[in-house]
């Protein structure tokens, strides 16, 4: 298992998830209109079965890592992480949500995906990160805009349009073949 730091940016804190951040992921899950920014269906599990599942992930990662984004403060306000790892193309997905809306559009989904891809981009020798995010979901694509994704394709699946994004290590050319 990777061991994972606490990342710091100007805003937020990513440490690792632990079992105390269940509660409000059972809720962020359950919750329609987070699910419908997630492209998934809110969950219907017991709390109980939720966290049977959960610790389970915790004692049992899978490749990548996945963070808790608190404020400075050290309130839980979303997660994020990178997984989908391919060693050989050197690539990875990322996806972030903040489940708390008090924290929407105020620069805290900005903060972490920079402060994740620092830590991606000086941690590991992965040279492209990508994302899917739903092709109405403006707010999220000028998000990570700002944080150096570009457009490179579009994904229909599930029911759902999606717009893929990816960007690239500093020094990296954009076509991911080496120099």
């Amino acid at each position: 298992m990777i061991e994972q730091l606490s990342l710091v940016g100007r805003k937020v804190r990513l440490r690792p998830k632990h079992i105390g951040d269940a509660a409000n992921d059972y809720a962020w899950r359950r919750d329609a209109e987070l699910c419908r920014l997630d492209a998934t269906s809110p969950i219907t599990c017991s709390f109980k079965e939720f966290l049977e599942d959960y610790a389970w992930e915790l004692r049992y990662p899978s490749s990548g890592q996945r963070f808790a984004i608190e404020t400075l403060e050290g309130e839980h306000i979303g997660n994020c992480g990178f997984f989908n790892v391919d060693r050989e193309k050197k690539e990875a997905e990322m996806g972030i949500m903040i489940g708390n809306r008090a924290y929407w559009n105020r620069g805290y989904g900005t903060d972490a995906v920079l402060t994740l891809l620092k830590h991606i981009f000086t941690s590991t020798d992965l040279r492209r990160i990508y994302l899917k995010t739903l092709d109405w979901n403006i707010r999220a694509q000028k998000c990570f805009k700002k944080c150096g994704f570009s457009a490179c394709g579009s994904l229909s699946c599930w029911g759902y349009s999606f717009l893929l994004m990816e960007t690239f290590r500093p020094g990296q050319p954009s076509s991911g073949q080496p120099e």
